[in-house]
This record gives structure tokens, C-alpha cells and sequence, in this order.
């Protein structure tokens, strides 16, 4: 289990102050949240800033009135109750702790976040539960099973199959030409700031790279594919998009209010910060797929 950690910080000019991280648990969180409530989540260093010269000690003491509470029995209690009912599957290992390898589901990763202390290993491709939370393994493991199943390859290529030439696969194929176009349809008389990372109702966020000027007509076999302009009573023009780099994402920053019926109705808008949060999650997990193929394309020293 990862260990709790704390940083002191106070350089020059920056807020004294300490950031704090420990393993994921939704109740921990909260406890943490009522405790510090000037704390805010660093998203870049994946760890809460808490401000102020005496932080640190705030956040130890924290720390140990948390242990008061921490069931040193709870791997045991989780061993003997693997013992007694265990969760047999292709799906689960288990070592020094428990090993859950899947094919890629978001109904899994969903479920495996709200499991206290599930963490996900990069470097192994899988998902790391103690003993501890087994119980909780075990309530949800039905819904993580089947999800598994129906994301195996050959599941997923029966679907497919099932699927040939159906209207709705048809439909679908539309939906991804038109995506490759990276066009959206914007109103006049209140286009984006270019350049500058926005939140769409269509693709998420996004950053307009230029403004064609072009009449935005609906593509041909898709009605209302873009809804808001079908339905607007005027013309809009063709909008030419990118997706945000990390940089661009932790630089932006997030909406003081949520985006109301003006931005809803225009149908792009200043991101809040949980679409940043997710937006840059994503995107440091591409850079991070991106860095292991080209590292499987250099070549061995000598070579």
C-alpha cells in the first residue's frame, strides 16, 4: 500500500504552505475536505496543497488521529475472508495483494475507483486492491465480471458482426467520417477565442484553430448530428478545431461559474474544472501511451 506522503513549500515568492498525498479512498477524501478546507487538488503534482506555514504539522497530526481509525486487522480479516468465499476468475491474481487484469471498460474503472485503496499499476497493465478492501472487491465483482466479458475481442467482434451493415452501424461510420473532419458549426456573432483551450457540447474540449466562414450545412444522413444548429432559425459557419495538449490544458484555467444558457445555447463555453480534470487526465494518459510506442520503435544500443 502506498505510504502517505507531504512536501513543505516555500520558495521566493510562493505561498508557504505543504502538499499532501495519500492512496485514494472516498472517505478519507471527504474526512481530508472538512479538515483543510482551504486545501486545493493540484492536478499537475496529483496531490492536495495545503496553505500556510504550519501545513505540514496540520497534516501529520491529521494523519495520526486518521490511524486511530485504521483497522490493523483489516488484511487479515480480508485473507481469511478470501479464504472462506473466494472470487474465482481469469480475471483476478492473486499475490501479495489482489491482481485484477481486464480488457478496457469504463464500467470497470468506475468501479474499481470507488474500492478503497485500488490503485492502478501503469507499468503492469493492472489494477492493485489490498486484502483490506476484498470485501468491497467482492460486492461489486458481479458488475466487474461481466463488464470484463462483454469487452473480450471476441465478444466485442461478435457484436460487430451482429451489427454489419445495420442502419445503426451505418449511422456510426457517419459519426467518425464526420469527427475526421474536425470541423464544428459556431454562430456568428459569438465565435471562440482561437487558439485557447474551450469546452464543446459536441467533441469536449477543444482549441478552434481557424474560422473558415463557410455556411455550416448539416451532413448529409445525419440529422441533427449538430443539433443547436438544425434548430437555431439562422445560419452558422464551419469551425476548424485540435485537440489540447497537456500543457494547454494545465495552463488553462477553469470557470469561475457554470456555464449557464447563453454559453449552453451557443453551445461552447469557458471549461469547469472537473471537464479540465478530466480533459487532462486523458491527455497525460495519451502522452504516456505516446512515450512507450516510440520507445518500442528505437532501436537496441549496438544496433
Amino acid at each position: 500500500m502506498e505510504d502517505f506522503k507531504r512536501r513543505r513549500v516555500n520558495k521566493g515568492g510562493e505561498t508557504p504552505g505543504a502538499f499532501a498525498a495519500f492512496p485514494y479512498d472516498r472517505m478519507a477524501v471527504e474526512r481530508f475536505r472538512q479538515a483543510f478546507p482551504r486545501a486545493r487538488w493540484n492536478d499537475e503534482r496529483r496531490s492536495w496543497f495545503i496553505p500556510g506555514k504550519t501545513g505540514a504539522r496540520r497534516f501529520d497530526r491529521w494523519l495520526a488521529h486518521e490511524a486511530e481509525f485504521a483497522d490493523i486487522y483489516g488484511d487479515l480479516k480480508g485473507r481469511d475472508a478470501y479464504a472462506f468465499d473466494p472470487i474465482t476468475s481469469p480475471y483476478l491474481k492473486v499475490g501479495e495483494d489482489l491482481q485484477i487484469r481486464t480488457p478496457y471498460s469504463k464500467t470497470i474503472v468506475e468501479q474499481l475507483r470507488a474500492i478503497p485503496w485500488a490503485r492502478w499499476d501503469d507499468d503492469l497493465r493492472l489494477w492493485h486492491v489490498p486484502f483490506s478492501s476484498y470485501e468491497e472487491l467482492r460486492r461489486r465483482w458481479h458488475e466487474i465480471e461481466e463488464a470484463a466479458r462483454r469487452n473480450e475481442p471476441e465478444e466485442r467482434r461478435r457484436r460487430r458482426e451482429a451489427k454489419r451493415n445495420s442502419e445503426e452501424q451505418k449511422a456510426a461510420r457517419l459519426r467518425s467520417a464526420e469527427r475526421k473532419r474536425r470541423r464544428y458549426p459556431l454562430p456568428p456573432g459569438e465565435l471562440p477565442p482561437l487558439g485557447r483551450p474551450v469546452a464543446t457540447e459536441r467533441y469536449g474540449i477543444v482549441v478552434f484553430t481557424h474560422i473558415t466562414g463557410e455556411l455550416a450545412e448539416q451532413p448529409a444522413g445525419l440529422a441533427d448530428f449538430y443539433s443547436h444548429a438544425a434548430h437555431a432559425g439562422f445560419d452558422h459557419i464551419w469551425g476548424i478545431w485540435r485537440s489540447p495538449t497537456l500543457s494547454e490544458l494545465v495552463a488553462t484555467w477553469p470557470a469561475r461559474h457554470e456555464p449557464g444558457p447563453a454559453e449552453y445555447g451557443r453551445r461552447w463555453w469557458q471549461p469547469a474544472l472537473a471537464e479540465l480534470r478530466t480533459a487532462r487526465r486523458n491527455a497525460r494518459s495519451m502522452e504516456r501511451r505516446k512515450e512507450r510506442r516510440e520507445l518500442g520503435r528505437v532501436p537496441p544500443v549496438g544496433r
